[in-house]
C-alpha cells in the first residue's frame, strides 16, 4: 500500500506543487526571497542532508538577519526521481522562488540545472557529486559547492592507490552520481599506474542486497574494491562486505563518498579503519566547533556533515550577493546573481575563506580522514582523526580540463 501511495504522490507532482506556495502581495513579493530546499527527505541520502540540511539553511537565514528584505525557506523531496525534482522546480520558479539549493541525486541534480538556466533562475547544488556540473554541463545560473567525483577520486582514490591499492574493482550505483565517480576514480588509478579489473553497477535506488555484487568483486581478485555510492547504499555495502569477512582476507574498501552519518549508523566497531574524505568535519578547528554549537539547537542529536553543512554556506553566500546587488536585481536575472556571487569572496566558519571559478566551481580544501577505532574515540561523534589535507586550488579539476564553455581559453 505504502508503494502505491509514493507511485500516485509522483505522478501527481507534475500537477500539484509540494507544498503548496503561500501567496504573497505584489508588495510582499517583490520584497521577499525565496528559498527552496530540494532534497532527499525519505530514501537513502535522507540522513546526508534531508531536513538536517533544510535546518542548516534556516540557520543561514537567522544569521543573516534583517537586511531590508525577507527571506522565506521552502521544501520538499524529489524522492531521487529527475521527472519529480524537475516538475517541483518549474513549479517553483514560476511562482517565485528565487534559488533552489541542495539537490542530491546527479540525475536529478543535473536535470534541475536546465531548468534553471531555461527559466534565468539560480541554482546552488550542494548534494549532487558529479563534477559535470562544472564540466560540460556547466551553466551560468548554477554554483556547485563544496565537493564532486573528482575531488573524492583525488583525494580517496589517490590515497588508496599510494598505500598498495593498485588494482580496483568496482561496485557502481547506476545513475550519473555512480558512473562519473567511478569513471574520475578509475582515471586517477590509472593515472598511478593501478589496474581496474572491472565493475558491476546495480539499479538504484531500489538495490539494498549487495551480495551477489561483493562476490562478483571479490572473485576479480582486486586488492581494492571501490564503492562508488552513497548514504544508505555504502552503508549495506560495508556491513554485507564485514559479514562475508571480505576485509578479513586482505580486500580494501574504498567509501569513495561518505559521509559522518554513515559513520554513526555503521559504528565504530565496524568502521574503525576506513579512509575518505570530507570537506567539512565539526571538530576540525575552532570556527567548525563555533558553527556546530549554533546549529545544534536545530540538529538535536545530530552532527553536521560536509552536505547538510553545505546549505549554510551556500544560503550565506548568496544572501549576500542579494544584499550587494540588490533585491530587484537579483530577483530579475539569476546569472547575475550568480556572477555577483563569483566576484564576492567567500568566507564562513564551515568552509573558511573561498572563491567561485568561472565554471561555477566553490573552492575549498579537502580533508582525508581515517576513521578512529572504539579506543581512540574520547567522545560521541569523536570519529575522525586528520591524515592530509589538499588545498582548494589543488583539490578539484584544473579550470581549463572540464570541458566548461564558460571558460576562455
Amino acid at each position: 500500500m505504502s508503494a502505491t501511495r509514493r507511485s500516485l504522490l509522483a505522478a501527481s507532482v507534475g500537477a500539484t506543487l509540494m507544498p503548496g506556495l503561500p501567496r504573497l502581495s505584489r508588495a510582499q513579493a517583490a520584497n521577499t526571497i525565496r528559498i527552496g530546499v530540494l532534497n532527499d527527505q525519505s530514501g537513502p541520502y535522507r540522513d546526508i542532508s534531508g531536513p538536517y540540511g533544510i535546518e542548516c539553511t534556516r540557520q543561514a537565514v537567522a544569521e543573516f538577519g534583517d537586511k531590508g528584505f525577507a527571506v522565506e525557506v521552502i521544501t520538499a523531496d524529489h524522492q531521487n526521481k529527475p521527472d519529480v525534482g524537475v516538475n517541483i522546480a518549474r513549479q517553483w520558479y514560476d511562482q517565485g522562488v528565487d534559488l533552489i539549493l541542495d539537490v542530491p541525486t546527479s540525475s536529478v541534480g543535473l536535470a534541475v540545472n536546465n531548468v534553471a538556466r531555461e527559466k534565468n533562475k539560480a541554482y546552488i547544488n550542494t548534494g549532487s557529486a558529479t563534477s559535470d556540473l562544472t564540466g560540460a554541463q556547466c551553466s551560468p545560473n548554477t554554483v556547485h559547492w563544496m565537493y564532486d567525483t573528482y575531488m573524492l577520486a583525488k583525494s580517496t582514490g589517490g590515497a588508496m592507490v599510494k598505500a598498495g591499492g593498485d588494482s580496483w574493482f568496482f561496485i557502481t550505483a547506476d545513475y550519473a552520481f555512480g558512473h562519473a565517480l567511478e569513471r574520475d576514480t578509475g582515471t586517477f588509478v590509472k593515472a598511478a599506474g593501478g589496474r581496474v579489473l572491472g565493475a558491476v553497477r546495480y539499479p538504484f535506488p531500489a538495490t539494498s542486497d549487495f551480495s551477489s555484487f561483493l562476490v562478483q568483486a571479490q572473485a576479480s581478485r582486486a586488492k581494492v574494491i571501490g564503492l562508488a555510492n552513497a548514504g544508505a547504499d555504502t552503508i549495506n555495502s560495508i556491513k554485507q562486505a564485514a559479514e562475508f569477512g571480505i576485509t578479513r582476507r586482505g580486500t580494501k574498501l574504498a567509501a569513495l563518498l561518505m559521509f559522518l552519518p554513515d559513520v554513526h549508523a555503521l559504528g565504530l566497531q565496524t568502521a574503525q579503519g576506513l579512509v575518505l574524505t570530507e570537506s567539512f568535519y565539526w571538530d576540525l578547528n575552532d570556527r567548525t566547533r563555533a558553527v556546530t554549537q549554533r546549529l545544534q539547537p536545530r540538529l538535536k542529536d545530530m552532527k553536521p556533515n560536509m552536505a547538510s553543512i553545505a546549505n549554510y554556506s551556500a544560503a550565506l553566500h548568496y544572501l549576500k550577493a542579494v544584499a550587494d546587488m540588490g533585491i530587484a536585481a537579483s530577483k530579475a536575472s539569476g546569472v547575475e546573481v550568480v556572477n555577483r556571487m563569483k566576484a564576492l569572496p567567500c568566507d564562513d566558519d564551515a568552509f573558511g575563506p573561498g572563491r567561485i571559478r568561472e565554471d561555477g566551481r566553490k573552492l575549498c580544501p579537502s580533508y582525508l580522514f581515517e576513521v578512529k577505532t572504539p579506543a581512540e574515540s574520547k567522545a560521541p561523534w569523536d570519529y575522525y582523526k586528520l591524515i592530509q589535507t589538499t588545498p582548494a586550488e589543488e583539490a578539484f579539476r584544473p579550470l581549463n580540463e572540464g570541458g566548461c564553455s564558460l571558460v576562455r581559453s
